[in-house]
């Protein structure tokens, strides 16, 4: 099996989760029912969907308590249904799913959520655990791999596919070595992420442009984040911004 199941890794192996303003507590002690693992299915391909459902109706243990294709779905599905563990692709109709994934604690406080998706690149893994996810799965994983995450996480562990514990492992040690956000470098992450351009932000802080970008870039690299969108869903997890 080409699979490792990370249990209990938050902690462990310092991945760097970034603060949330979330109950992480009720999130680590999921409500344990008598009976099979009720299962949630938010994918927007019918035939992955169709694939998925018959693959756990035909195994042991596992309950499908419903489907959707859309992060509006996905929502009715989780308050109407209350799944266990919730299947969820991070790509759906609407975009990127990581708002949906951060959206869920407030509609069912315990639930857990595994990621399943193409995506193996460590940003991608990164942001996907800092939303709330309890497990990570590439398509192309073996049937047993896909029933081995979801009694893992449905017991309150993690499961990472092995395709991407490597690059967490790597990630952690690179984040350790270079150390938390400075003072200027909050500040100019704060700016940019309200909206601010280099130029705006080097007049406020009476700064170069230049000195700017080389915090900004010193930042990306830090955080191991790529791109606007990344660095600003880290300042708002981080609190340095509101998501107004």
């Amino acid at each position: 099996m080409d699979v490792t199941s990370a249990a209990d890794n938050e902690g462990r192996d310092g991945f760097p989760a970034s603060p949330r303003p979330r109950d992480d507590a009720a999130r680590s002690r999921p409500t344990v029912r008598p009976g099979p693992i009720r299962v949630a299915l938010v994918e927007d391909h019918h035939l992955v969907r169709e694939g998925l459902r018959l693959a756990l109706a035909g195994a042991e243990g596992f309950e499908i308590v419903g489907e959707a294709a859309s992060r509006a779905g996905a929502l009715e599905l989780v308050a109407t249904t209350k799944p266990d563990v919730l299947l969820l692709d991070l790509t759906l109709p609407e975009g990127d799913a990581l708002p949906l994934l951060e959206s869920l604690p407030a509609i069912q406080p315990g639930l857990r959520v595994i990621i399943l998706t193409m995506h193996s690149d460590p940003e991608t893994v990164r942001q996907a655990l800092a939303a709330g996810a309890s497990g990570y799965l590439v398509k192309g994983a073996h049937l047993e791999e896909l029933y081995a995450a979801i009694r893992a996480v449905a017991r309150g562990q993690r499961y990472l596919h092995s395709s991407v514990t490597g690059a967490v492992v790597e990630d952690s040690i690179r984040w350790y070595r270079s150390g938390p956000l400075s003072a200027r470098e909050r500040e100019i992450l704060r700016l940019a992420a309200s909206g601010h351009a280099p130029s705006e932000i080097g007049t406020m802080l009476g700064i170069s442009v230049h000195t700017v970008r080389r915090h900004i870039a010193n930042v990306s690299e830090k955080l191991g984040l790529r791109g606007n969108n990344a660095l600003t869903r880290y300042a708002i997890r981080s609190g340095l911004v509101t998501d107004d």
